[in-house]
């Protein structure tokens, strides 16, 4: 195939890089100077540095040529860039998109898909990708698993099988909002994981958060329109294992630093890339209030977002909330 990949971030590369030994890969990067910057170096030192760039992948600042003769899109752009990467594509034809960004869109907190089936034509084949996946790991060749998702499930299984690697696994799904739930919401669930981790509560503590946020995202998933199975998958608790447990996890990072007492900004500041957390919280949030949905961990981050509680505040309400029978979770 031939598949343009459009944000040239630490994800997108590693996933052009994952597929150039299979497929005629080009990614597009908005900055003609951060193309430049990879063609001479051979890496994008600036998101993924230490992978090495396959000479065979093409490298283009212009999204007309990029995607000319593509078979396949795959946007690679964070959540809130995703719309207007999405319309420019519209104007190019009507190859088939995936998007690779976690979250829901900031001010309306319209999924991916939703953005998506605001701006493209309807007769263009769409789905998500998502799973537990850090990139640095992806560019490496260590073994991954993910998902794809799209309503239309021959679109999602045809394609799974055409991206399916030795290295990277993808299997496929027509639970969309389901996948999309679960890629989302763990981002907010592994910041409070984070603090957890920060605050010295131990394994057995970051267990139980993390059971309580897989619940969490359930209840909300489930009452959006996703299946209870698809959260026992590799979109749901898979990847919030991941993202809640391992050291490349920037939304962990997050809660770690925020445990330690720094500030926000200075946080992300320092960080250097997105950590969809943050932006996702508030908007996932609205939606279960809106949907009458219990959702304390993911209400209690964002009052330390917010900066109405401090860490040891934060965790110290979530600890005082009262017992319930557990099978109340979903």
């Amino acid at each position: 195939m031939n598949i343009a990949v459009l944000g040239a971030g630490a994800w997108g590369t590693a996933f052009a890089i994952s597929l150039a030994d299979r497929h005629s890969v080009t990614l597009w990067s908005r900055r003609r100077d951060h193309c430049e910057a990879m063609l001479a170096d051979h890496e994008n030192r600036a998101y993924l540095p230490g992978c090495n760039l396959p000479a065979s992948i093409g490298i283009d600042p212009d999204l007309a040529s990029a995607t000319s003769g593509a078979d396949l899109a795959v946007v690679a752009t964070p959540t809130a860039a995703l719309r207007p990467t999405l319309a420019d594509l519209a104007a190019f034809g009507r190859v088939p998109v995936l998007w690779l960004c976690k979250g829901f869109e900031t001010g309306s907190a319209l999924f991916p898909h939703q953005v998506a089936d605001e701006t493209l034509a309807p007769a263009v084949a769409r789905g998500a990708l998502s799973g537990p996946s850090f990139a640095g790991e992806v560019a490496r060749g260590l073994p991954a698993a993910i998902t794809l998702a799209a309503s239309d499930a021959p679109f999602a299984a045809a394609t799974a099988r055409a991206l399916h690697g030795p290295r990277l696994r993808v299997y496929s799904s027509d639970d969309l909002i389901g996948v999309e739930v679960g890629g989302a919401v763990k981002n907010v669930i592994a910041i409070a994981a984070g603090v957890s981790d920060g605050l010295g509560f131990g394994l057995s503590a970051r267990a139980a958060l993390i059971t309580r946020g897989l619940a969490e995202i359930t209840r909300l998933g489930v009452r959006l329109g996703g299946r209870t199975e698809t959260f026992l998958g590799l979109s749901g608790a898979g990847d919030l294992i991941l993202t809640c447990t391992g050291e490349l996890s920037r939304n962990r990072r997050v809660g770690l630093e925020l445990a330690g007492g720094e500030a926000l900004p200075a946080i992300l500041a320092r960080l250097g890339h997105v950590a969809e957390g943050v932006p996702t919280a508030h908007e996932v949030l609205a939606l279960a209030r809106r949907h009458a949905v219990d959702m304390p961990v993911t209400e209690t981050v964002c009052r330390l977002l917010d900066g109405e509680v401090s860490a040891a505040q934060a965790a110290e309400a979530l600890l005082r909330r009262d017992p319930r029978a557990e099978d109340r979770a979903y």
